[in-house]
């Protein structure tokens, strides 16, 4: 049976919005990242997706422990993020339309931080805010079938990815099957549906801004619940599908590190350039600025300096 919910226009308007703005993604050939970009956008991800649930890493350490190096931290926080790491770093592995592979990617995403990761919970759970029950999810026994219709709906339906990612989020999160880590599943899950349609989604960190519109998430979840269909669910994750997106093109109005402005220039596919190409893109930025970023660049091996001066070459690795 098809989830309820229903097409408003602010639901068409949104849809329209993303459309173009991937279209201009996929113009700019944007979606072909730099690995450096890929890491700090997949570092962004995990850190977001994870905080939410209250984990007290920073960027920084899972940054560290992505190289390997020691942190000090909560054992529960650190083993998060190393299955978290594990996890995304197999994206491909998994198999988006499959129950079994969903669930394997809860076994590896909860392997050591619950009793029965990869198995759908035995007992009873509700979401309790101070004195409340916000939430009751269905009974147990009933996970199987909820599941079972679930993927059968979205492996079925003719409807836009768009559509489908949310509506499969949503009642994802109705349906509670896991006794922990249903939030970040849902988000996870999320992004494997998108990026089969759209690869840009494999590194668009859109839980980042989930994580900062936090009382948002919660809100949306639980006026579709009391609705009885996903709507202002779907409308809510619409919107920060928008403005993540928004935000990869709109590079030039933020406040920018010199490792972002060198993986979203060389993102762009240039293979050679000079200080006054980099410049061009980069208008607002110095000339003393510029220099000390591709100095940087080189430093990192991401292109050769040929020549001196003025007539200095940057000629990207292939």
């Amino acid at each position: 049976m098809k989830p309820p919910y229903d097409i408003t226009p602010k639901i068409l308007q949104l849809l329209t919005s993303i459309s173009e703005k991937i279209g201009v993604v996929n113009a700019n050939f944007l979606v072909k990242q730099t690995p450096q970009l890929r890491k700090q956008h997949r570092i962004k991800t995990i850190h977001s997706s994870l905080k939410i649930e209250g984990n007290t890493l920073t960027e920084d350490q899972i940054t560290a422990i992505i190289e390997e190096k020691h942190v000090v931290g909560p054992k529960k926080d650190i083993q998060e993020v190393v299955n978290a790491i594990k996890v995304y770093d197999d994206l491909n592995n998994y198999d988006y339309q499959s129950e079994a592979s969903f669930l394997k990617a809860h076994a590896d995403l909860m392997l050591g931080l619950v009793d029965t990761p990869g198995k759908y919970r035995k007992q009873a759970v509700g979401i309790v805010k101070g004195e409340n029950v916000h939430h009751l999810a269905p009974p147990h026994e009933n996970i199987p079938f909820l599941m079972k219709d679930l993927f059968d709906y979205f492996n079925d339906s003719e409807e836009l990815p768009l559509l489908k990612s949310c509506v499969f989020h949503y009642e994802l999160e109705f349906i509670h099957p896991f006794l922990d880590g249903n939030g970040r599943m849902g988000r996870l899950w999320q992004t494997m549906i998108l990026k089969e349609t759209y690869p840009i989604f494999e590194f668009l960190p859109f839980e980042s801004l989930i994580q900062k519109t936090q009382s948002l998430y919660y809100k949306a979840l639980e006026e579709s619940d009391n609705a009885g269909k996903s709507t202002v669910f779907i409308e809510y994750m619409l919107d920060v599908i928008n403005q993540s997106l928004g935000a990869i093109l709109n590079y030039n109005q933020r406040i920018l590190k010199d490792i972002d402005r060198l993986d979203y220039f060389l993102s762009l596919g240039i293979k050679e350039f000079t200080r006054k190409d980099y410049l061009n893109l980069f208008k607002d930025l110095s000339s003393a600025t510029a220099s000390r970023d591709l100095k940087k660049g080189v430093a990192l091996q991401l292109f050769t300096a040929e020549g001196t001066l003025n007539k200095t070459k940057y000629v990207v690795k292939k």
